[in-house]
């Protein structure tokens, strides 16, 4: 089973990276970065590079499809190279995912139009905007689409995924290996349960962060 995850300029590192840990412990699975020219892609803090050995044209019909997002799907969004992979591997795959704003470019490539989907919270108007339904849980699965809400949550639809291609007990020792027993100190995790001012807290950064991104 061959899994591919797009990445682009100024990805969110968990977003890719999570899934991959799970995924990539598969039984007979493989997982590819792929990127429009293959070289170092950085993340959206522009503190991490990775560097990509194949482009979008050296896996086109892969069997799983993990789209993640972070700043840079601002200009993923317009990137017609990448809405076309995303369009055509979506055609034949088995499972076409996301995580965190992912979905955005999803929907941007026509696979969510009138589908529900989540994303990262901040950007449910902008999801509703590309034709897709948000829906506010951690993630969603309708057919072969499997999308999730913001950055950690891509380690539970990895989960979720692992189980549907070689079932639960495989899926839990995945999880066992990984060591997935998260118990955070905060209960923030969701703007429904922190605090108004960790929100504008939390809104203020990722402002900030779009604002930089626009400025460099």
């Amino acid at each position: 089973m061959q899994i591919a995850i797009p990445l682009f300029d100024r990805f969110t590192a968990l977003d890719a990276v999570g899934p991959y840990e799970v995924l990539s412990r598969l039984p007979g699975a493989r997982v590819d970065f792929v990127v429009g020219e293959p070289g170092v892609v950085r993340t959206d803090t522009r503190m991490l590079g990775v560097h990509v050995d194949l482009s979008l044209d050296d896996v086109r019909t892969p069997d799983v499809v993990v789209v993640p997002g972070g700043i840079g799907t601002r200009t993923a969004l317009a990137d017609e190279r990448l809405l076309d992979w995303v369009r055509a591997a979506h055609e034949g795959s088995q499972y076409t995912t996301s995580v965190c704003t992912g979905s955005l470019i999803l929907a941007a490539a026509g696979v969510l139009d009138g589908v529900d989907a989540t994303t990262h919270w901040l950007a449910t108007d902008i999801l509703a905007s590309l034709g897709a339904r948000p829906v506010d849980e951690r993630f969603v699965e309708r057919g072969k689409i499997i999308t999730a809400a913001g950055v950690s949550a891509g380690l539970d639809m990895a989960l979720r995924l692992a189980e549907r291609i070689a079932g639960a007990d495989v899926a839990q020792a995945i999880q066992l290996a990984i060591e997935y027993d998260p118990e955070p100190p905060f209960d923030s995790g969701s703007p429904r349960k922190a605090t108004p001012a960790v929100v504008d807290l939390a809104m203020a950064g990722q402002r900030a962060e779009a604002q930089a991104a626009v400025e460099s």
